[in-house]
């Protein structure tokens, strides 16, 4: 595996530690690590370990520099064929983003600081998979930056217990008693309260010297800090010391260790380190030193800017020296189960084979809930043809979401409520957005429209398939688009081809729930229906924009009369726009009662019913569609519509269909409607006799 590392610099630090600690493990293995960098003071251990480092300023912040850059890291990821990109900074995760989106590099981030919720800093939720070191960071990302937990690993960070060599409490030299601070020197790493505290702890113990380890962020803060030493009169037991390359040595002469951060820190390595070395510490209660200590147990948790609170932990463990070294001994325990460099290691190759074998599919099917049905077939083929590393999520309309509750063929749905929540232009934007945070690595477009075609693309799916139409040219891989000559699973297949997926004729399906199926038995046994009872369904309506779908009412009604002289009970079926309709029919054929579950019944439901017909009558609609993926069998009455482009023949299946010249007319306004008028009633009650007879 070729992976390349992308951050600031390598100069003294835990995200620079992190990485030459990886880099040695990797490199071992066998792994090729490409580092990218301004460079620092860690290089030659990097290459030492067998790493590659690129020195290019990416710790400049500017839009100019990030520009500048991303050509340079192109061709770093051509030149060493770099399979995976680990970015561990923001400003460096930029360039790297749009450099892997170019390449089609995956693109991870690992998130070392407790971010502002700051649009600069979104970056780092962008990754394929998001590498949080703590569970208070993980959170945070979710909350501020909207990245879905299943795209969040937590992996603590580890120390080198080689390096950080274990000295018992008890074996340490207690006079002088050293106290340490290690960290950059930067406000919000509390070294002023951490001054305050030593103060009151000098107090009671005189004995004690301070250390303070670390390279000033800003010159003027570093003064600040010596100034207020002087003020507290500490000069002479306090030694500022910069940043060392081996923090291990630091480590052999202090007795305690505090961490005074007033801010969330998302992980804190230097505890660990701390805890290997056996230094008991003092941390404030924040972010992922929370975390990694148990309060009295490994450590010392205190209240943020409270040097009070801060110099009573500090005095109670120089005072008992037993708590201490059970603190010490507790600590390091966990530290060589838990934070050891071999399981961060492991579990950060993990995720690297997880980013690089999981392929995240997005089906787009947002159209009507027939055609979302007819979908179906083609979504097994899908599933069959890509193994389980292939995560498939399909985006569907609100009216045809039920569809997929039990689906067993899919890991997500995405809901795009485009008639209403997700309207209009905003409600694109907002969809897309989703889209992008999850991290497709392609599309296959089945609905192919001007909504399809812009979400696919402004999901910045690198690869997008469908057929050429409306904005077409927003995909990149793509089939001329043709008249629907063929069946609609044939000329789904098109696309298919594209992914090398074979076509074979798959029946439609549905998975009712237990719940679906005791619904209707408990509506149909209020209307006196038993088990024995012969079962004949009418679908009243079509959609409510294609009037000219409907079979006449009269010839339902004389439909329905001739089936009661036939001891066979009528079901009406439709939406809750047909019930006024269906009341009409009852009111014609009185005093026949014919069941109205118009409006009555969801999709499911509403399968589980057609389910107990021995026969379902239905125009060109969903539950013709319905009845045939519940193996009902079924006449389906065609007329303005192409049979050809909208039916999966059966043999179940009876097609009643006149083929007029004028048809299909795919009109919607149409004065006769003789197509469906020549379609009488007797027609149709032959066919259920022939159906009942077989």
């Amino acid at each position: 595996m070729n992976i390349m590392h992308i951050l600031p610099e390598l100069n003294v630090g835990g995200v620079e530690t992190g990485v030459l600690d990886l880099t040695k493990y990797l490199t071992g293995l066998g792994h090729k690590i490409v580092v990218v960098s301004n460079g620092g003071r860690l290089v030659e251990e990097l290459e030492s370990y067998g790493g590659i480092h690129y020195q290019l300023p990416v710790h400049k912040k500017s839009l100019f520099n990030i520009l500048r850059l991303i050509p340079a890291v192109i061709n770093i990821i051509k030149k060493e064929n770099i399979q995976l990109v680990h970015a561990r900074s923001r400003n460096p995760a930029w360039i790297a983003y749009f450099a892997c989106k170019k390449t089609k590099t995956p693109f991870i981030t690992t998130c070392h600081g407790y971010y502002k919720r700051h649009p600069f800093s979104a970056i780092m939720g962008w990754g394929r998979l998001v590498i949080a070191p703590s569970s208070v960071v993980a959170r945070h990302m979710q909350k501020d930056f909207s990245v879905p937990y299943e795209r969040i690993r937590i992996i603590p960070r580890g120390v080198n217990t080689e390096k950080f060599r274990y000295i018992p409490y008890s074996q340490k030299s207690k006079n002088p008693y050293y106290i340490g601070m290690i960290g950059r020197l930067t406000p919000w790493k509390g070294h002023s309260y951490f001054l305050r505290a030593m103060a009151r702890v000098a107090r009671v113990f005189p004995q004690i010297r301070i250390l303070i380890v670390g390279d000033a962020h800003k010159k003027e803060y570093s003064e600040e800090l010596k100034t207020l030493t002087h003020r507290l009169r500490l000069d002479n037991i306090t030694e500022f010391i910069p940043s060392l390359k081996e923090v291990s040595t630091v480590m052999e002469r202090l007795n305690l260790l505090v961490h005074a951060s007033i801010e969330p820190e998302a992980f804190g390595r230097v505890i660990i380190e701390a805890q290997a070395s056996g230094v008991p510490v003092v941390a404030t209660r924040l972010g992922g030193p929370a975390e990694i200590i148990e309060d009295e147990k490994t450590g010392f948790l205190v209240t943020p800017r409270d040097p009070d609170d801060m110099a009573k932990a500090v005095i109670r463990i120089i005072q008992d020296e037993n708590l201490a070294s059970r603190i010490s001994e507790s600590a390091y325990e966990k530290v060589r189960q838990k934070y050891n460099l071999d399981n961060f290691a492991k579990t950060t190759l993990e995720v690297y084979e997880e980013a690089l074998n999981k392929i995240n599919i997005l089906l787009i099917k947002i159209s009507a809930l027939g055609d979302v049905i007819l979908f179906i077939p083609t979504l097994k083929l899908i599933r069959k043809h890509f193994s389980s590393n292939y995560k498939i999520t399909v985006l569907v309309g609100e009216d045809s979401k039920e569809v997929f509750y039990n689906c067993p063929y899919i890991d997500e749905l995405i809901v795009y409520d485009f008639k209403e929540k997700d309207r209009g232009l905003f409600g694109l934007f907002r969809i897309s957005r989703i889209l992008k945070k999850k991290c497709f690595d392609f599309s296959i477009d089945f609905q192919n429209n001007y909504r399809s075609h812009l979400l696919s693309f402004w999901g910045g799916i690198p690869l997008r398939y469908g057929f050429n139409r409306k904005l077409g040219f927003l995909l990149n891989r793509k089939v001329i688009f043709s008249k629907m000559d063929k069946g609609p699973l044939e000329h789904q297949a098109r696309i298919l081809k594209l992914l090398d997926i074979e076509f074979k004729e798959e029946d439609l399906e549905l998975w009712p729930s237990k719940e679906d199926e005791k619904y209707i038995e408990e509506f149909l046994d209020y209307h006196w229906i038993t088990s024995h009872t012969k079962l004949v369904g009418i679908n009243v309506g079509a959609s409510p924009k294609w009037y000219t779908k409907t079979w006449p009412v009269e010839y339902i009604a004389e439909l329905c009369q001739e089936l009661s002289r036939r001891d066979l009970r009528v079901v009406i079926t439709g939406t809750e726009k047909d019930f006024i309709l269906a009341e009409d029919l009852i009111n014609r054929i009185y005093p026949l009662k014919p069941i109205n579950a118009c409006g009555r019944t969801s999709i499911n439901q509403l399968a589980c019913l057609i389910k107990r017909c021995k026969v379902y009558i239905s125009a060109d609609s969903a539950p013709l569609h319905i009845a045939c993926a519940v193996k009902t069998p079924c006449i389906a009455l065609f007329g303005p519509t192409d049979p050809r482009s909208h039916l999966v023949l059966k043999e179940n299946i009876v097609l009643l269909y006149k083929g007029l010249a004028c048809s299909p007319c795919y009109k919607k306004i149409c004065k006769t409607k003789e197509c469906m008028y020549k379609i009488s009633s007797q027609e149709v009650l032959g066919a259920i006799e022939r159906i009942l007879n077989k």
